[in-house]
This record gives C-alpha cells, structure tokens and sequence, in this order.
C-alpha cells in the first residue's frame, strides 16, 4: 500500500530525494567493487552528477563533471558511462536514468508529489501496478504486461 504525506513544504521531497540519490549511489559503488573496479574520486563526481543532474549525453555529463574536476576527460566519461550500462545501473536509450525495474525489492522507489503537496511513496512493484491499471483502464493494453518504461528528456518547463 503507498504511503500518503501531506506537508505544506518541499523540504520532505528534498530530503528523501537526497537519501534516494545516497542509496542509489552506494548500490552502485558496491556494484563496481564487485566488478574489482577501484573507486576512484573521478568515478564518484560522475556518480553524483549522472544522479543528480539531468543529463541527456556524455558530453553534458563531461562539461557538468569538468567544471567540478577539470582533469576528468570526455573518454573517462564515455569509460564510465560503459560501464555502468554494463553492470545496469543505467540505461541510455533516450537518456540517463537509474534502471529500476519490476523486480526490484527496494520500497520508496517512486516518490510523487502532487499540486497538493502530497506525497506518495510507491515500490517498483506498486508503481507498476497503478501504471498498468492505468493503462488497462484507458484502452490502452488489454492482457499485456508492462516491461520497461522509458522516459524521454522534456527540455521545456513542465510546471
């Protein structure tokens, strides 16, 4: 069941977008020394931009990533960027994003804010669940199951 907050203030969001961004870089730390791969402090600037920022190529992770360390180079960038696709921890069809999917255990996943500043916490599981419904609901998909979703870069203000 999703947990519903209702705060009259961003700072919940805030704080919880912080301890995602944590989580997901330390899954993907441990990932890496699996891989016998040495963590260097290179290595962690891209991990927080490529979290943090929204980044739609290399080449905008390696001007964001520069103007931190100007000894990071654009292959460094590519090297990584490799391979964290290769252990997937992202994905980059349309753009940079952390890989999550069905299977994955890990609750608060999905954090929600709505015009009311409420919050809503779904799972991976729950988050495709109220998506499939969704999609069931509008006539969109009868008996099929949702498998991957992609979100492409929206370049505009959305708000």
């Amino acid at each position: 069941m999703p947990q519903h907050l209702t705060k009259d203030s961003k700072q919940s969001t805030d704080s919880a977008d912080v301890y995602r961004v944590e989580m997901q870089k330390e899954m993907m730390l441990q990932k890496l020394r699996e891989r016998g791969c040495r963590i260097t402090k290179q290595r962690e600037i891209l991990l927080d931009v490529i979290l943090q920022e929204d980044c739609a190529s290399c080449k905008e992770i390696y001007y964001k990533a520069s103007a931190i360390d100007c000894a990071i180079g654009a292959a460094t960038v590519y090297r990584m960027v490799n391979l964290l696709e290769e252990i997937g921890a992202i994905s980059r069809k349309n753009m940079y994003k952390i890989s999550c999917g069905m299977s994955c255990e890990k609750g608060n996943v999905w954090i929600i804010e709505l015009d009311n500043h409420t919050i809503c916490r779904l799972s991976a599981q729950n988050w495709y669940q109220v998506l499939s419904e969704g999609l069931r609901a509008c006539g969109y998909i009868e008996n099929q199951k949702v498998i991957r979703v992609t979100v492409a870069p929206c370049r505009s203000e959305c708000n």
